[in-house]
Parts: C-alpha cells; sequence; structure tokens
C-alpha cells in the first residue's frame, strides 16, 4: 500500500521521458531550485523560502543516491538561507528600500575566501573517501566521485555565504559549480538534474550580469 511518505522517494516515479524515469522528489525538487535561483537573479526576497523547500528535497534526493557530500551541504543550505532571509530582510528595512542592494568583496577577502574553499575540499575529500567506514550505518555505500563532489560542496558553501551577504563574486563560484556539476549528475543518472544545471548555468551568468550592472548603476 502506497503512503505519502513513497513520493520522497527516487523510486517514485512521476514520468518518463526518453526512457529517463522522473521521480517525484526529483522533480518537484528541481522546479523550486529553479525558481529559487531565478528568484534571486532578480534580488526578490522570495528565494529563501522556496529555496528551502528545494533544500530539503534535495537533502532526501542526494542520500538516496550516495552523494554524501551533497547531502550534507543541504543541511547548510537550510541554516544558510535561514540567515540569508534575516540579513535580507534587516538590510532592506534599514535602506527603508524595495531594492536589495549588492556588493564586491575586496581583493584581499577574494582571496582568503579561495583559500579556504580549497583546504576544505582536501579535507572533506579525505572524509568522504572513508565515511562509509567510518559510519557503515549510515552511509553503507562508498561515496561516488568524493573529490568532485566535495569541491562542489565546499564552493556552494562559500557561494552560500558570500550571497546572503550580497556579495557579487558568489556568482563566480556559482558558474563554475554549474559547470562542474552538469556532468557530475549526467554520469549518476540525474540527468533531469543535470539539464537543470544548464539551465543555472545560465541564470548564473544572467544573475552576476543583473548584479554588476545594479552596483555600477549606484557607483
Amino acid at each position: 500500500m502506497e503512503t505519502p511518505l513513497s513520493y520522497f522517494s527516487v523510486n517514485r516515479i512521476f514520468f518518463t521521458v526518453l526512457d529517463y524515469q522522473m521521480s517525484y522528489l526529483e522533480f518537484v525538487g528541481t522546479i523550486f531550485y529553479l525558481w529559487s535561483v531565478w528568484l534571486i537573479a532578480q534580488k526578490k526576497m522570495l528565494t529563501w523560502p522556496i529555496g528551502i523547500i528545494a533544500v530539503i528535497l534535495f537533502g532526501i534526493l542526494f542520500y538516496q543516491i550516495q552523494l554524501y557530500s551533497d547531502t550534507i551541504e543541504q543541511f547548510y543550505y537550510l541554516g544558510a538561507s535561514i540567515y540569508g532571509w534575516l540579513f535580507w530582510k534587516k538590510d532592506q528595512k534599514s535602506t527603508e528600500s524595495a531594492e536589495i542592494d549588492v556588493r564586491i568583496s575586496s581583493a584581499r577577502a577574494i582571496v582568503i575566501w579561495a583559500t579556504i574553499t580549497i583546504a576544505a575540499t582536501v579535507i572533506v575529500t579525505i572524509f568522504m573517501k572513508n565515511i562509509h567506514h567510518t559510519f557503515p550505518k549510515l552511509f553503507p555505500v562508498p561515496a561516488s566521485y568524493p573529490f568532485v563532489d566535495a569541491l562542489t560542496t565546499m564552493m556552494s558553501f562559500t557561494a552560500m555565504f558570500l550571497m546572503a551577504q550580497k556579495r557579487i563574486e558568489s556568482w563566480i563560484y556559482w558558474i563554475i559549480v554549474d559547470v562542474i556539476g552538469i556532468g557530475l549528475y549526467f554520469v549518476k543518472n540525474v540527468k533531469f538534474l543535470s539539464l537543470l544545471y544548464v539551465i543555472l548555468l545560465v541564470l548564473a551568468i544572467k544573475g552576476f550580469w543583473v548584479w554588476l550592472n545594479s552596483l555600477k548603476a549606484k557607483s
């Protein structure tokens, strides 16, 4: 007997296109995630609650396909989304404007964040290579592509924090993550998610351009 919880399984198929079986979980999560990215490119506050829904659904999805770094990443996204939501609200009230002001970090800050991201990637890669030994009950299957997964995860961590701070360089991180994600998810046979990352790449480029023009207009 099917229950509402069965819709959260990657094996619960919504429809099939060109022999690709689309689960309800992947489809709905993708739609909400795509919506949230479009909203943030437009500097809309609604991006945060919509993004929180996507984060929860993707966390469930990634766990089921053994992308453990991505799974853990969603917990960070959840916290960062709540932080970003509160930060944007506070900043919007302080400027008494409906428009979200954007910023760019100093060269020193950009180098520091890049260094932190690289160092964290190395540490997480080592950890994820052995996670099925360390926590065999939680992660019974070895992690897939631990370095690539860790790299995109750490870059996404940095990008999410910088985006919550309304830093333009966050879009550069997202662009790189999207390029890698296109290949990773295609290989992992979540092809709709891979297609999503093609769209996200276009939106990230557009978002960077919109934010950059917004900064130039205020300078």
